[in-house]
């Protein structure tokens, strides 16, 4: 790969990245300061992006993979996105906005596979350059809540109650512009499918990979990855205006912390899978979900602040320990003939089902721990999660038989 084309998908990804990071972060306390919205229709806000994790094998596998270069979709969609966001940014009604939201949400999902499918196609050996070029997603995140926090000052006090976080929504809105017209230079990356080969449901879902679930630990990884998402919802949600309400200065540029951390401990991952196995990782991942919630709970914005903040940190662990731990096993245990299917299965359990129960639960939890005076009860609120996550650790390392696993090798 020539330095000009390294340059170029460094910066799709950056953009990629800039643009969820720039609104979907602070979008918990825009929903509930802005637009006044319950818990419910703020679960229904963000339910969103499960909605188009669960649409989008249909658009790449109907359209992209077989019509269309990648990287042209890639930038449709996002100047079309680009659209949306104006109209979010405008939006002062949450059924309006969440109309908005659901049709961007159905628009960018499916770019996160586009940018992979433009980087791969550029690579002879992904296992080394891919890391070095997905990084700058994490960077651009980062850069996000930083500028957020640090440069416009938006999630300030006196920036949330004059409505300045309505402002992200602009920012992503020219970046995703930016990134759409950037997309037509980017190196070609044509169709994978002959445009009449039969479409199969399953092959865009991930269906045959479900063979899968006859080994009882793969069931069990399986179900486990579902009902995680669960407490994961809550922090999507609810962290940022958690943290907003508990008095914490710059909260977007503090949770910030969370994406460094988990570019470290990205790092990490092959040293404990070789030293400790596969279960013993992705049980550290898990309790470290009901640490963090734990520290929520009891933590303040006071005194007790730098729990928050051990909090934020921690989810370097909950997400790579995890998720990352489960991919590389899902890869392990599929083989060449699964692969692809059983990595779309696990997405469409994860981010799909999982995330859509998990926005539910969250909503409806801090709705039924809303007090009289129109605050929220966030103890009770971040005690739940922590309990399901501490009830999953327990379900995976109870029936989880690592003894029945072959040696694992991570990437």
């Amino acid at each position: 790969m020539n330095s000009s084309v390294r340059i170029k998908l460094s910066i799709m990804m950056f953009l990629e990245f800039f643009i969820w990071g720039a609104w979907f972060v602070t979008l918990g306390t825009y929903l509930s300061i802005n637009l006044k919205a319950s818990g419910s229709e703020t679960a229904a806000v963000f339910s969103t992006q499960s909605w188009g994790a669960i649409i989008a094998p249909f658009i790449i596998g109907l359209i992209a993979d077989r019509y269309f270069n990648a990287e042209k979709i890639l930038g449709i969609l996002h100047i079309a996105g680009a659209l949306l966001m104006y109209q979010m940014y405008h939006s002062q009604e949450v059924g309006m906005f969440y109309t908005y939201v659901l049709g961007y949400m159905i628009l960018y999902m499916p770019t996160l596979a586009l940018v992979n499918s433009v980087a791969f196609n550029q690579m002879k050996d992904p296992e080394k350059e891919f890391p070095n070029i997905r990084v700058w997603g994490t960077i651009g995140w980062i850069l996000a809540g930083l500028s957020i926090s640090y440069l416009f000052n938006w999630d300030s006090s006196e920036g949330v109650t004059q409505g300045l976080l309505k402002n992200t929504f602009l920012l992503s809105g020219i970046a995703a512009l930016i990134l759409g017209i950037f997309s037509f230079i980017l190196p070609k990356t044509p169709p994978k499918i002959v445009s009449n080969e039969k479409i199969r449901v399953g092959d865009l879902l991930g269906l045959d990979a479900l063979k899968l679930l006859k080994d009882k630990n793969f069931a069990i990884f399986f179900i486990s990855s579902i009902l995680i998402c669960i407490p994961l919802a809550f922090y999507y949600q609810n962290a940022h205006p958690f943290l907003t309400s508990a008095g914490i200065e710059n909260p977007t540029g503090k949770m910030a912390i969370g994406q460094i951390s988990e570019a470290l401990f990205l790092l990490l991952i092959p040293v404990f899978f070789v030293r400790y196995g596969f279960k013993k990782t992705i049980l550290v991942g898990m309790l470290a979900w009901a640490i963090r919630y734990a520290l929520f709970a009891y933590g303040n914005g006071g005194d007790l602040s730098f729990m928050l903040i051990i909090g934020i940190a921690l989810h370097g662990i909950c997400y790579d320990f995890f998720f990352v731990s489960g991919q590389i096993y899902t890869n392990s245990k599929a083989g060449e003939k699964y692969k692809s299917a059983a990595q779309g299965l696990i997405t469409l359990a994860t981010y799909g089902v999982g995330m859509l129960i998990g926005f539910a639960v969250a909503g409806w939890i801090t709705d039924n721990y809303k007090m009289l005076d129109g605050t929220i009860n966030w103890q009770m609120v971040w005690i739940i999660p922590a309990g399901i996550a501490f009830a999953v650790f327990l379900l995976f390392a109870l029936l989880f038989d690592s003894k029945k696993e072959k040696e694992i090798q991570a990437i």
